[in-house]
C-alpha cells in the first residue's frame, strides 16, 4: 500500500495466512470468481453476504443461487446457505462457504472479519468504509482508494483489467459489455420493460437471431444474435425496465456454461495479490 493510506493488516496479524476471516459483499459471478479463486489458494474462511432475492444472470457459477437452492458447486468449490452467522463455523468444518441473506452487512460487524471485499458490482459505493476491516477492497468504479477502501480493483476490461489500484479510482463505467467475437451489446438480454420475466429456455440452450427467449409481461423479449445461452435470470423474477436478463454467448460452447469467465478469475486473482501483499509487508 502507498505510505499516504496503509491498511493494517500486516500490523494486526500475527495469524497463518490460512486462518483469515474473508467478508464478501455480493454472491453473484465476479463474487463467486474471487471466493473461489481465494478456497483453492487455501484461504477458506470466506462468507458471503447478498439481498433476499438476488437476481444472477450467469446463474451456474453465482453462488446466490444457494439463497434459492441451498447450495451450489462451481468448479468443484460448493458454497451452501447459513441461516445466520451463528451457522457459519459448521459451513466452513464441511469446507464449504456460507452465503448468507443479509443485505444490511450487520454480520461483519458481529464476526469482525480481517478482509472487506465490496464484490456487488453496483458500479456506486453501496456504504462500504474503511474502518470495516483491517483491509477494505473495492471493485470497479464508484470507490476511491485512501477514501473509503484500501484497495480498488479494476474491472473494465482492457489493458488495466485487474489491476490494483493503492490511490484513487477505477475507470469510469461504459455501459458496454466486454467483446465475445466482436459482439459487445448485442450479446446481452435486457429487458423490454418493467414486469414479470418468463421463459421456457434454459442455459445452454442454442437460440438464433430473433428467437423468443421469453416475456416480460405480454411483451417479446428476442435475441439479438445467434449463440447460446451462457446466462438467463431465473423464471418469474420480477425486473425493471432494461435490467440485465440474460448472456448470449456466440461461441456456442457448452462447456463455457458452468465455468468462471477469464474476467472473474482475473479479477480473483488480483483479490488474492492484494491480500498477499498487505499481509506479507
Amino acid at each position: 500500500m502507498t505510505e499516504q493510506n496503509p491498511s493494517n493488516l500486516a500490523k494486526e496479524l500475527s495469524l497463518p495466512m490460512k486462518d483469515l476471516v474473508i467478508a464478501i459483499k455480493g454472491a453473484g459471478e465476479m463474487a463467486t470468481g474471487i471466493a473461489c479463486r481465494l478456497f483453492n489458494a487455501n484461504i477458506k474462511h470466506i462468507f458471503m453476504l447478498d439481498i433476499e432475492a438476488p437476481m444472477a444472470v450467469r446463474r451456474q457459477v453465482s453462488f446466490c443461487e444457494a439463497i434459492y437452492d441451498t447450495h451450489i458447486t462451481v468448479e468443484g468449490v460448493t458454497a451452501r446457505k447459513a441461516e445466520d452467522k451463528y451457522r457459519i463455523p459448521f459451513v466452513w468444518k464441511d469446507n464449504e462457504i456460507p452465503v448468507l441473506v443479509d443485505p444490511s452487512w450487520v454480520s461483519i460487524n458481529a464476526i469482525q472479519p480481517h478482509v472487506v471485499i465490496d464484490a456487488i458490482i453496483a458500479k456506486k459505493n453501496m456504504g462500504t468504509t474503511r474502518d470495516e476491516a483491517a483491509l477494505v477492497i473495492g471493485l470497479g468504479p464508484g470507490f476511491t482508494a485512501g477514501d473509503d477502501v484500501h484497495c480498488v480493483i479494476e474491472t473494465n476490461r482492457g489493458h488495466n483489467l485487474g489491476r490494483l489500484i493503492f490511490k484513487g479510482s477505477a475507470e469510469a463505467n461504459t455501459g458496454i459489455p466486454g467483446a465475445i467475437c466482436g459482439i459487445t451489446k448485442d450479446r446481452v438480454l435486457r429487458a423490454p420493460c418493467a414486469g414479470v420475466f418468463a421463459s421456457t429456455h434454459s442455459i445452454g440452450d442454442i437460440v438464433y437471431k430473433s428467437d423468443i427467449i421469453g416475456f416480460v409481461d405480454d411483451t417479446e423479449v428476442l435475441a439479438p444474435i445467434d449463440g447460446m445461452l451462457r446466462g438467463l435470470i431465473r423464471n418469474q423474477t420480477r425486473v425493471r425496465s432494461g435490467s440485465k436478463i440474460g448472456d448470449i454467448d456466440p461461441r456456442n460452447k457448452k462447456e463455457y456454461c458452468p465455468a468462471i469467465s477469464e474476467k472473474a478469475r482475473s479479477i480473483g486473482g488480483s483479490i488474492l495479490e492484494a491480500i498477499l501483499k498487505e499481509y506479507n509487508q
